[in-house]
């Protein structure tokens, strides 16, 4: 491909995961070991921001909840699934059994599923102070943070019917425990009467606010009328409320939770809603769920995606390869690239001896009709076909022969083995496997004394910053091989010398881009023995 695509404000992929927390990441990593093509939109909004830690995760027990999204997207991007920074305003139809999945910033993805895995929202009482230390001194869960305030002085207040569900469970955790009946809470008088015949103390009153100290620890609860409890700690039931927006103009319509605390979106066992395509997986579908079970219930939606796709593809007798989708779309209206030879390529290779050439990612063709031009019996491999029928079409305009190789550089063996004298890769974006499939295919296919010239950006300069506008965000570079993973197979090999390793400033070449300026050059000989 000839320099780096101008704007892209439509990507086309499998499946568009809304959310990007446990349950939507879950099922983005089920989807990419399918070999679908994934694209996570994720606000950066969590339900468990506030807290330090999780807990009752197998595995992951203590771990913050930053590290397991960090972790889990790592793992989805290993797979060559992205994670792209952004807010859904809308999701809607296209003409046809697509969706298309409206980003703030004005760009869209197509999509032939969608997953809604946007959570929910706690809503809490007002209580003055209260909301102040949500997820640390101010929690709802024993099961989360229960132990963590084992011993201490726990104020549980009720303020809903529901309320007094856990204070069992509380009273398992300290013999300091206090519940108040906030703001005349209808609770049923059994249940209270056997709490306090369980020796636990109950008042009721009206919650005036959260007491802190100076240092800002939290000191006590009190009351209207000024009374005071000794505290250490906060539990209350918050109600909820699930994020569906994006999903109305579908005609998805949130129903009430049977607990009448909030809302949900109802699925059937496999996770579809009932909008034909779009499925739902963890708080969206069930507030109840912690963490672990999100991602559980995550993983079986995006293993029931796939299912659902894997019979439409056998029903069209087709087993489209995941990102040849994207691509298509890409060089489908008009010419994408200048036609022009990459600057990098020409420098690296100009005067060299001519022999067999395999153009990895080729595009359009500006870099294989270039080569062909100065003698090379090229072939041009790129994943999308209408792609390489613009190569074909140049290079009959220009009387050149090119072979035209329709393959994924992820497939078994996508290049003849041991070959080429010269496999070059310009830009090309090769989705990562944990297997490094595709460095190990563009390797293979060099011959003995032949050459590698692998050409990228520059990465790091073209990552957008953690604080840069969600609306930046086109693509996520960390989805796709870079220079550094072929390098770092050529260095344990015996087989190779690394002869250029470096960043250096892009040359004149095709079309100029502002966001542009270094390229990452790495050109290595296979030896002849």
């Amino acid at each position: 491909m000839n320099d780096h695509a101008p704007q892209v404000i439509e990507r086309h992929c499998d499946v568009a995961v809304v959310g990007g927390s446990a349950a939507g990441l879950a099922a983005a990593l089920q989807l990419g070991r399918q070999r679908r093509s994934v694209i996570v939109v994720d606000a950066g909004e969590p339900r468990n921001a506030p807290a330090a830690h999780m807990h009752g995760y197998l595995s992951r027990e203590g771990l913050a909840p930053s590290e397991l999204i960090a972790m889990g997207r790592a793992e989805v991007r290993s797979y060559g699934g992205e994670v792209l920074s952004g807010r859904v305003g809308a999701v809607t139809r296209t003409d046809g059994d697509h969706f298309r999945v409206e980003l703030d910033s004005g760009r869209s993805i197509i999509a032939r599923r969608v997953l809604a895995a946007t959570g929910l929202i706690d809503v809490l009482p007002e209580i003055d102070g209260l909301a102040e230390g949500w997820g640390r001194d101010v929690i709802h869960c024993p099961f989360c943070h229960g132990f963590e305030f084992r011993d201490r002085r726990i104020v549980q207040i009720v303020t809903h019917s529901m309320g007094l569900h856990t204070a069992p469970l509380f009273r398992q955790l300290t013999d300091r425990l206090t519940v108040v009946l906030h703001d005349q809470a209808e609770v049923q008088d059994a249940e209270v009467d056997a709490l306090r015949a369980g020796g636990m103390d109950i008042r009721v009153g009206t919650v005036r606010q959260i007491v802190r100290g100076t240092d800002g620890k939290l000191e006590a609860v009190e009351l209207a009328g000024r009374e005071r409890i000794d505290a250490d700690v906060v539990a209350i039931g918050p109600r909820f409320r699930v994020q569906a927006d994006p999903f109305v103009t579908l005609g998805l319509r949130p129903v009430a939770h049977q607990s009448g605390l909030g809302d949900f979106v109802e699925t059937d066992p496999t996770g579809a809603t009932v909008v034909p395509g779009l499925y739902a997986a963890g708080n969206v579908a069930d507030p109840s769920q912690q963490v672990v079970e999100a991602a559980a219930n995550g993983g079986r939606v995006g293993a029931m995606i796939s299912f659902s796709l894997a019979d439409e593809d056998l029903r069209a007798a087709a087993r489209p390869s995941a990102n040849e989708a994207d691509w298509d779309h890409r060089y489908g209206g008009e010419q994408v690239w200048s036609g022009n030879p990459n600057g990098t390529l020409v420098n690296e290779i100009g005067g060299m001896p001519s022999g067999r050439a395999l153009d990895v990612g080729a595009g359009e063709g500006g870099d294989a009709l270039w080569l062909a031009q100065q003698g090379w019996q090229v072939t041009a491999s790129d994943v999308s076909q209408r792609a390489l029928d613009r190569v074909d079409a140049e290079a009959k305009r220009r009387g050149l022969h090119v072979e035209r190789h329709h393959t994924d550089a992820n497939a078994l063996n996508a290049f003849e083995t041991a070959a080429f004298d010269l496999v070059s890769v310009q830009y090309a974006s090769i989705p990562r496997t944990p297997d490094g499939r595709g460095v190990r295919n563009v390797l293979n296919a060099v011959a003995p004394g032949g050459t590698l010239l692998i050409v990228s950006h520059d990465l790091d300069a073209m990552r957008e910053p953690v604080d840069a506008p969600a609306q930046n965000h086109r693509f996520d570079p960390d989805a796709y091989l870079r220079t550094d993973d072929f390098a770092a197979d050529l260095a344990d090999s015996s087989r190779w010398d690394i002869e250029v390793k470096e960043k250096r400033p892009r040359p004149a070449g095709a079309v100029s881009a502002s966001h542009h300026i270094d390229d990452v050059v790495l050109r290595a000989r296979r030896r002849a023995s």
